[in-house]
């Protein structure tokens, strides 16, 4: 250890920690130090050592900052707007026509409320797929959260879509001090052609990035790929290339059996991010088939997708859903456990967006994005399996610090590097030109 003063020390809290085979456990009375943004040492008792900023967290539980492993960040600005639709009324009627209203502005502020949302909910971490990227990279060096950025395209656009893609990525991987990664973000391949797909696997192993994007996003997608074209959306990753490189696979519901085998014997490092919230409010008949997924070694990161579909960015939630839905869907009140939740939501979500040696664990020579939840409320109380307690009892509204690289975003519930209602007060004033629809435009057509 250092002589000179750590920066910051959490002490007397519960640590959450991933045995040699990845259990999830828990250590007591445990004193974290940390120095340059890494995790230099857990031990347990207390740590007299000199710090520039100390915690007391006793009565709370310590974990890996929550990763959303796929939003569309902005989309909170249209929060509630398209409520209680099918899928192809909810894209065409309004979402897409409004979005293609959209400023750079726009896109700023509903980042600035999105990040202020995620890290009040224990999100450290978020992968995002959406437009004007480079305003969502400037939110989050500013703010000080982490992120996996893509700028999002259609072939619609023509060969400037991916162009814009790829040079964003080239150009904002590695910033903010680091926490900025970025990725090739075609939509989907029911609006991306083949060719543009295995363009875009071409310039991922070329130069080296991850693609993100939405695939088998519903049963229908797949039903209607089959009919058309003889595939699956999944098959089409794998003709196109995409399944050799680090793909990044937004919700995958419409994943079919003959999928598995393709899925497994996939040469690159295939990851699939679930937001069951979205799912159930579109009444759509399976969800991501997370122990399918599991058997074949392939990691499921939690997600909540937009605001728009989803209504928050609340990744607690998904972990809760997540765990409920997969003993519902698999019969199964065995799986899954609260222990194999709150692995999703850690180590694996940290390997879905790319940063599985970076964060996902409170261990020395990690990131320290680190949160504490606070349960000492009535509702969490008594505790007699904490990891139960934490997945089925506490809610986001627990988490009462957040921190990133070592820096402190929220401390005590107090929002520290963002002003909400001035974000709040600005969006308001530009709402009603973003949500008129009397252009008659769309950005993009839903058809599947």
């Amino acid at each position: 250890m250092s002589d000179s003063p750590a920066d910051l020390i959490i002490t007397g809290c519960t640590v959450l920690v991933h045995d040699d085979q990845e259990r999830i456990g828990f250590e007591e009375n445990a004193t974290i130090v940390v120095r340059d943004g890494v995790i230099e040492s857990v031990i347990t008792g207390a740590e007299e050592a000199e710090a520039r900023q100390r915690v007391d967290a006793r009565g709370q539980v310590a974990l890996p900052g929550l990763v959303n492993c796929h939003t569309h960040a902005p989309m909170v600005a249209l929060r509630g707007v398209a409520e209680d639709l099918p899928t192809e009324e909810w894209f065409n009627d309004v979402v897409w026509p409004i979005e293609s209203n959209l400023t750079e502005k726009d896109v700023e502020l509903g980042a600035r409320l999105a990040c202020a949302e995620m890290i009040r909910g224990g999100v450290t971490c978020f992968a995002d797929h959406y437009f004007s990227m480079d305003a969502v990279a400037a939110v989050v060096a500013e703010c000080g959260i982490r992120a996996h950025l893509g700028e999002a395209y259609f072939s619609s656009q023509g060969p400037q879509g991916r162009e814009k893609s790829l040079e964003f990525a080239l150009r904002r991987r590695g910033a903010a001090d680091g926490r900025i990664t970025t990725t090739l973000a075609p939509h989907a391949p029911y609006t991306v052609d083949d060719a543009d797909l295995a363009a875009t696997a071409e310039l991922a192993r070329e130069h080296g990035l991850p693609v993100h994007l939405h695939a088998a996003e519903n049963r229908d997608q797949a039903e209607t790929s089959l009919a058309r074209h003889g595939v699956t959306p999944i098959e089409v990753l794998r003709r196109t290339g995409i399944l050799d490189t680090d793909v990044l696979i937004a919700h995958g519901t419409g994943i079919l059996d003959r999928d598995l085998p393709v899925l497994r014997d996939a040469t690159g490092r295939v990851a699939v991010a679930t937001a069951p919230r979205g799912y159930l409010k579109f009444a759509w008949p399976t969800t991501t088939p997370v122990r399918a997924l599991h058997d074949l070694g392939i990691p499921v990161g939690l997600a909540t997708d937009g605001a728009a579909s989803n209504n928050s960015l609340d990744v607690w939630e998904s972990m809760a859903l997540t765990a409920l839905i997969q003993k519902s869907t698999t019969g199964d009140p065995r799986w899954l456990t609260s222990r194999q939740a709150l692995h999703h939501a850690t180590l694996q979500s940290a390997r879905a967006v790319g940063l599985g040696e970076t964060v996902g664990s409170i261990a020395p020579g990690r990131r320290a994005d680190i949160i504490l939840v606070d349960l000492t409320g009535p509702h969490t109380q008594p505790v007699h399996d904490l990891a139960a307690t934490l997945v089925h009892s506490a809610r986001s509204s627990d988490v009462r610090t957040t921190i990133v690289d070592g820096r402190i975003l929220m401390r005590d519930r107090e929002l520290l590097t963002i002003d909400v209602p001035a974000v709040v007060r600005e969006l308001g004033e530009r709402t009603p030109a973003l949500l008129d629809r009397g252009h008659g435009r769309r950005i993009q057509e839903y058809d599947t």
